[in-house]
């Protein structure tokens, strides 16, 4: 079908999602995509010969402003963040990256010179924050490929079937992709809130790129317990 006025929007994202553009306004005239290999966030664009505005500058919603959240902010939402504010979703998570606070202190794993830590577990509108640290006392650099989550079965019987869910992380603060020999860094992770059974674990794997240097932590039920409230969270713009 020919189609005039075509919009060519590059995105890309690690979200889970659709891609929705329509031509002409004509519901029959959307193009819709759905991207397996390489997911991309919902996003339904629609063409307008006079468009009300001509672009929306996101980094503006996200300007510093004294002690308030910005007052030329949008109210634009994503579904995979249900009722909370992407901007809320970034201040909270710069604000637990900033605050640094080790409120949780007997998780994590050592090993290969390096320690995979979990510093906090946070709670606000439906999402968990989880804050976690990297230390590499070791005399080679680490490079991270990715960090997983997944809800798994405690101890099995052998010959059993592992049960797994993975969560898939909806943002990332200060994302980290190398960790220098003697250094250490820090990622705030924001999940849909979930809760586990008593048979269940939470496995946080750390994965080197072109390596094999993984580290495990697991969250037990009795562990999301500690988890803290947001609400008197002071959020630092």
């Amino acid at each position: 079908m020919p189609m005039t006025n075509k919009l060519i929007l590059p995105v890309e994202s690690r979200m889970q999602g659709d891609l929705h553009v329509r031509f002409g306004g004509r519901p029959w005239e959307t193009y819709h995509r759905k991207v397996a290999r390489r997911p991309l966030p919902s996003l339904h664009v629609k063409y307008a010969d006079e468009p009300e505005k001509l672009s929306i500058e996101m980094k503006d919603f996200l300007s510093p402003t004294e002690g308030r959240l910005p007052s030329n902010r949008a109210d634009i939402y994503f579904k995979e963040l249900g009722s909370e504010s992407p901007i809320l979703v970034k201040l909270i998570m710069k604000s637990i990256y900033q605050n640094d606070k080790r409120i949780i202190k007997h998780v994590g794993a050592k090993q290969f010179g390096m320690r995979f830590l979990l510093r906090g577990l946070y709670a606000h509108n439906g999402l968990l924050y989880f804050h976690v640290r990297m230390d590499n006392e070791s005399n080679m650099p680490y490079a991270v490929d990715f960090i997983t989550f997944k809800v798994v079965d405690k101890k099995v019987a052998k010959h059993t079937a592992i049960q797994e869910r993975i969560l898939q992380p909806l943002r990332a603060f200060h994302q980290v992709v190398w960790i220098g020999a003697g250094r250490s860094e820090r990622i705030v992770f924001a999940l849909e809130q979930f809760t586990l059974s008593e048979d269940k674990q939470l496995e946080v794997t750390l994965y080197e790129r072109n390596g094999s240097r993984t580290l495990t932590f697991y969250v037990e039920p009795e562990d999301l317990l500690l988890t803290k409230k947001i609400d008197n969270l002071k959020l630092k713009w």
